[in-house]
């Protein structure tokens, strides 16, 4: 498609503009976008307003409304987040690796940008300011996808962020929108590996399916979160309904929320009806094996689809298990390899559960909710990644980088 091959073509020709770029110059440019969104909440609260009242009209969840809507207090934590990439350390030149060889080469290991990054999303607006601010810090052209009920919010914000960059003497094209919501245009987006480097998707699990089957770019997965929590026999109470309760409530349409609760048998007659009645002040709905059901009387049966459901809403699924074996063994079959968590006070329990749990972010005494760059201490994320390849759990800046060899000789020809 001509428009596709523009917006690559254009991508491409701003990617090695940006490569010039000192970090002085991506720096500044990073907080003259930050002060540029603070300065244009009205124009974005507008255009979210719209987006916001025809997903209202569509029928769309209330978890997915909330990812969709933005507030002032949100465009500000928008602009933070980029002003906070602008403060982290420039991945790109970094040498990460130096030897020299029996011949006389010297080899550096160096750090370099991807080049232009694909990505599609889904209904949160805050993710086009986020992919952008770390694809550029990390000297990255890229080009955005997001889904049709945040169109008008991803447009006013990259308007902005162009606009910006225009006034900083950098070239716009290091931030695209595709604006064109045909299916046909985000399938033939999947497959323009003649200029994009690498492709993430961020959303739902249908969304990433589709992009990992479809693609001839390599995709790195950003994964849905069915998120567990195992409260251990050896479990600190006091700690563990407070930690469940945030995880799961705290923020619902989120993907490191909890979704999935197990429960040593031996603590469930200690923890299970107090755990209850906290869940249900907070209007969850539990769905729990026998056990659990006889412990709270409002729990209804679990079937085994729930075990394996990311939920985004009010509802979590409780089961009770033997041994932390057994918890493990569950969390191993049902999980998305996202994040799940312990509540134990037994070292030995905790260092099994560490090592056995296959999941990109695994804790001890702890929600899950801290699964997030800006909590790791990275800056705003560009997802979550739960594949094994290249990156694994937030990826920050360094994520987005490659590298290369640079080979330094004096004359040496190959025998």
């Amino acid at each position: 498609m001509d428009y596709l091959n523009t917006l690559g073509q254009n991508a491409v020709k701003a990617k090695y503009e940006l490569q010039k770029l000192t970090t002085a110059e991506k720096n500044k440019a990073l907080c003259a976008v930050s002060s540029a969104l603070t300065a244009s909440g009205e124009r974005i609260l507008r255009a979210n307003q719209k987006d916001y009242e025809l997903a209202k009209q569509n029928g769309m969840a209330e978890a997915l409304l909330d990812r969709l809507r933005l507030t002032p207090e949100r465009i500000e934590a928008m602009a933070q987040g980029l002003g906070q990439v602008a403060k982290l350390e420039d991945p790109v030149g970094e040498v990460m690796e130096s030897f020299d060889r029996p011949n006389g080469l010297h080899i550096d290991k160096v750090r370099v940008p991807m080049g232009v990054i694909g990505m599609i999303y889904e209904a949160r607006p805050n993710v086009t300011a986020d992919a952008f601010g770390l694809c550029f810090k990390a000297g990255n052209a890229v080009i955005l996808k997001g889904g049709r009920d945040a169109f008008f919010s991803n447009m006013e914000i990259t308007e902005i962020i162009r606009e910006t960059l225009v006034r900083e003497h950098i070239p716009a094209d290091a931030l695209q929108l595709i604006t064109d919501n045909d299916r046909a245009v985000i399938t033939a987006f999947m497959q323009l590996k003649q200029y994009v480097d690498v492709l993430i998707p961020r959303g739902g699990a249908g969304l990433i399916r589709a992009v990992v089957e479809n693609s001839t770019i390599p995709v790195i997965e950003t994964g849905t979160g069915n998120c567990h929590i195992y409260i251990d026999e050896d479990a600190d109470i006091e700690k563990a309904i407070p930690i469940i309760i945030n995880a799961k409530t705290q923020r619902i349409g989120v993907c490191n929320a909890c979704e999935s609760l197990l429960v040593h048998e031996k603590i469930a007659e200690r923890i299970l009806p107090a755990l209850g009645k906290a869940l249900g002040e907070k209007n969850v709905e539990m769905r729990g094996d026998r056990k659990v059901r006889e412990l709270i009387p409002q729990a209804v049966e679990a079937t085994m689809e729930d075990y394996g459901t990311e939920y985004l809403d009010y509802i979590i699924s409780m089961k009770t298990v033997s041994s932390v074996e057994e918890a493990i063994g569950h969390i191993n079959q049902y999980n998305t390899k996202h994040s799940d968590a312990i509540i134990t006070e037994n070292e030995e329990h905790a260092a099994r559960f560490l090592q056995g749990v296959d999941s990109a972010c695994v804790y001890v005494n702890a929600s899950t909710r801290f699964t997030d760059g800006f909590e790791f201490g990275f800056g705003a994320e560009i997802g979550i990644s739960t594949q094994k390849l290249h990156a694994r759990g937030p990826m920050g800046l360094r994520e987005l980088t490659a590298y290369k060899y640079l080979i330094r000789g004096n004359g040496q020809i190959r025998a």
